[in-house]
């Protein structure tokens, strides 16, 4: 076996592209007229016409004075926003561009996608790369860092030396809003100070962003125009990096003028075509065949298509004395196929199943199918003219050639192949959670490519999907899973009008729905997590469709269905008896509890305890926390603070920082009732820490806390400021009921200063809006009773308050209850009265 020399090559590729002088023209004339604004250099030609060396050849030969990075769109986990801004980050940040801002921005986000991880070194994106984050780390000394912009920018005034570097991350005006933006709205932040980053450095010394396969991130245009969005996060950096420029390679011109005019006079189009005749002789030539007659058969059977001059050349490479000539480009393919060593053409043929593969995928497969996996075949395989180097020691093959490889396998091995590659992703993906293994260019997403090979191979379940995918946010990548998505879409899309198994394309279209509806919960996209599911007529029998059940509910409880949302969460309670079921049985005991069936929530919420699994350590926090949140709105303060303290526990032992943080909301909530003084200083404590976290409908709560207590020591203009600042963050959070809420105890000031009229009508403003959220009809029986003490009942209070007394059912006596409301209502009407 040879080895064929790489020098032959490079040397005709140079001369390759010297005989484009139009178009190394038109490079050299964008770097001299790059300015203060975005610009694209659209590279357009068919498939094989030499796009990608051209891109190559393009950045060997920009000047020093330029920074350059890639993106390959090519490679699966470089279509989702995340992973590629974080290889341009780290392609940038290695050639001295500074990304304080961005590093923020970017673990803020990763933060917020991932809030049961904790920042370090680990875990952390650039923890090592980036200056400002591994200087927020060091100062933590090892103490648990949440990624929140307040919390970070405040830990950076701290850590950061450079005065001026410090200042501008303090007084940045985008950063100081991430934590009240949602999450679709922080990705685009993330974009837009990746830009502002750029922007900065380009003064100093300008950039060329490269970017390959275009479409392979747009492939197939779908009715509605849907494929344009699939590319709108490209479109968002690319449009927003002002003083570089960007040469994208396409097959297909950039459409984007006909969406939205202002990118004509942004891209320039530079169409590549085919080698002339003379050109592709010299690069034959170049190449060591030098028989006139076969330089001309093959330059007229490759059209000037580079991709079939190349491989004309391997075939030559590995055997010289072969005297026929190809007469069509499909023939020059034929032709490397037979004249290469049978044992190099069969394992070509089975890693084009891979979507990327390094040494280790290449000995996996040679081991499974008996073929050769030493080190002198390996760089013979990626010598070829068709393997492209990634970074890290990855390889991709030509889709050309791809699509002849993979013409050469049947079915069985294809599906058999896919299998192998499967287990070997998903032993990667053990490796790299147990710290062992980097993973290299897979690192974020070693289960979204055992996903894709298992889809292929027929034998991954939808519930194994949905285990894949909860792995995957565990190790950080919860862009992965959107990869997962899309991968499952697709698969759906090809085995349209096939003769597949209805049931198990059923099952995957669920899962894919699921794993979607989930991710735009997250993004607090309520109506688009809504769109995917049905009204609760689904059955909910497997792990996967009583998860697509619980994550419709819950976005139809955000969205004010409340009802709908309780049938359903009963009827996932009722009907599955797997792993999902305790996630259903919380959120059962959760809505009757706050629509006033305070005995039944209780009760189930034992019950659901009980059947909790020992790792399911924050399920079990959260029912002790929903029982102590019950009592204390049923005002009884002792058993509140015993389930309080069990929960507490429960969340210490887990190391859940949202679960103990809530903990100390709920601390300063009951402390209003119990122990004014100290409330102020709890919430004080709380609220820095809802600070630190960006939750504004916490901040919100303890901000009432704070108002409750104020108002109860007499600090009248101090509780005002108070509830002046919970109505602001209740309001960005959208938590009607928690404004409510907050009224209600707001009119309790109102009344300290003699104001009854506008006591009565702030009172009767909560009770409606609890009506209206279906929730706290306990509440509206307290307001009934206050607003009787203090003599400004009416006839619309009393009616809210027989309409809400059905709804409560509370364990114990009901004059218990009443009691302890007097109870409560003296501590704010006698010191008024």
């Amino acid at each position: 076996m040879s080895i064929r020399p790489r020098y032959r090559r490079v040397s005709a590729l140079q001369r390759q592209f010297f005989n484009r002088e139009g178009l190394l023209a038109v490079y050299d004339e964008e770097l001299r007229d790059i300015a203060e604004r975005p610009r694209i250099l659209n590279v357009v030609g068919i498939g094989g016409i030499g796009k990608s060396r051209l891109l190559q050849e393009l950045r060997q030969r920009t000047p020093e004075s330029f920074r350059t990075a890639r993106l390959d769109l090519q490679l699966p986990t470089l279509r989702q926003q995340e992973d590629a801004l974080a290889v341009l980050r780290t392609e940038f940040g290695a050639q001295g561009v500074k990304f304080d801002r961005f590093d923020i921005a970017y673990a803020v986000l990763w933060q917020r996608v991932h809030p049961q991880l904790q920042m370090d070194r680990r875990n952390t994106p650039f923890a090592e790369e980036s200056e400002v984050l591994s200087k927020i780390l060091d100062e933590a000394m090892g103490l648990p860092v949440f990624g929140t912009a307040a919390g970070l920018v405040r830990l950076t005034g701290r850590a950061m030396a450079n005065r001026q570097r410090r200042q501008r991350i303090e007084a940045d005006p985008t950063l100081q809003e991430l934590d009240g933006l949602s999450n679709a709205e922080l990705g685009h932040a993330v974009t837009y100070l990746f830009a502002q980053e750029m922007r900065q450095s380009a003064r100093e010394r300008p950039y060329v962003l490269f970017v390959d396969a275009y479409e392979a991130m747009v492939p197939t245009p779908l009715p509605g125009g849907r494929s344009f969005a699939t590319d709108a996060w490209v479109r968002d950096l690319l449009g927003q990096l002002d003083g570089g420029l960007t040469v994208l390679a396409s097959r297909e011109a950039l459409p984007w003028a006909a969406y939205d005019r202002d990118w004509a006079a942004v891209i320039r189009k530079a169409r590549v075509g085919g080698l002339p005749m003379a050109a592709r002789l010299d690069l034959l030539a170049q190449a060591g065949i030098t028989e006139i007659p076969r330089q001309r058969s093959i330059a007229e059977a490759s059209a000037g298509v580079p991709f079939y001059l190349h491989l004309a050349v391997d075939t030559h490479l590995q055997n010289p004395a072969l005297d026929a000539d190809a007469g069509t480009s499909e023939e020059i393919v034929q032709r490397f196929l037979q004249h290469v060593a049978p044992d190099e053409v069969r394992i070509l043929e089975l890693l084009s199943i891979a979507r990327t593969f390094d040494v280790e995928v290449f000995r996996v497969i040679g081991r499974t199918f008996d073929l050769p996996t030493n080190l002198l075949t390996w760089e013979s395989l990626t010598a070829y003219s068709f393997a492209y180097p990634l970074p890290q020691g990855w390889y991709r093959l030509h889709q050309l050639m791809i699509a002849a490889l993979q013409g050469h396998l049947s079915p069985a091995v294809r599906r058999h192949v896919h299998s192998v590659l499967r287990e070997h992703w998903e032993g990667l993906a053990d490796r790299v959670e147990a710290g062992t293994e980097s993973g290299g260019v897979a690192r974020s997403s070693p289960l979204r490519e055992a996903v894709y090979h298992g889809l292929h191979a027929g034998n991954l379940s939808p519930e194994r999907i949905l285990k894949h995918a909860d792995r995957a946010i565990g190790m950080s990548s919860r862009q992965a899973v959107d990869g997962m998505v899309k991968d499952l879409r697709d698969h759906l899309a090809s085995a349209v009008g096939t003769e597949g198994d209805t049931a198990a394309l059923d099952g995957i279209r669920d899962a894919a729905d699921c794993l979607e509806a989930e991710s735009k919960l997250e993004l607090g996209d309520a109506n688009g997590a809504i769109a995917l599911t049905l009204a609760g007529e689904a059955p909910v029998r497997s792990v996967v469709s009583a998860r697509l059940a619980l994550a419709g509910a819950n976005a139809r409880r955000i969205a004010g269905e409340s009802s709908l949302a309780a049938r359903i969460f009963e009827k996932v309670w009722e009907e599955h008896d797997g792993e999902a079921r305790t996630s259903a049985g919380l959120c059962v005991s959760d809505i009757r509890m706050w629509q006033g069936d305070f005995e039944g929530a209780f009760a189930l919420a034992e019950e659901v305890h009980g059947i909790c699994a020992p790792e399911e350590r924050v399920t079990r926090g959260d029912l002790k926390r929903l029982m102590h949140l019950g009592h204390r709105f049923l005002m009884d303060f002792g058993r509140a603070e015993e389930l309080m303290d069990q929960a507490e526990e429960e969340y210490r032992a887990a190391g859940a920082v949202i679960g103990l943080a809530n903990i100390r909301t709920n601390r300063a909530e009951l402390l209003a009732f119990t122990d004014p003084e100290a409330a102020v200083t709890e919430a004080g404590s709380a609220l820095e820490v809802q600070l630190d976290l960006g939750a504004q409908h916490e901040i919100g709560k303890v901000y009432t806390a704070m108002g409750i207590a104020q108002t109860r020591l007499g600090r009248l203009d101090r509780a005002e400021q108070s509830f002046h600042n919970a109505n602001a963050a209740l309001d960005r959070a959208g938590y009607r009921s928690g404004r409510a809420r907050a009224d209600m105890f707001r009119a309790f000031l109102l009344l300290r200063r003699g104001e009854r009229e506008a006591t009565r009508d702030l009172l009767l403003h909560a009770a409606r809006e609890f009506e209206i959220c279906q929730v706290y009809p306990s509440l509206i029986l307290a307001i009934h009773r206050a607003a009787e003490r203090i003599g400004v009942a009416d006839q619309e209070i009393m009616a809210l308050a027989e309409r809400a007394r059905p709804s409560l059912r509370i364990p114990g006596a009901a004059e218990d209850l009443d009691q302890r409301t007097e109870d409560v209502l003296s501590m704010f009407i006698e010191v008024a009265s």
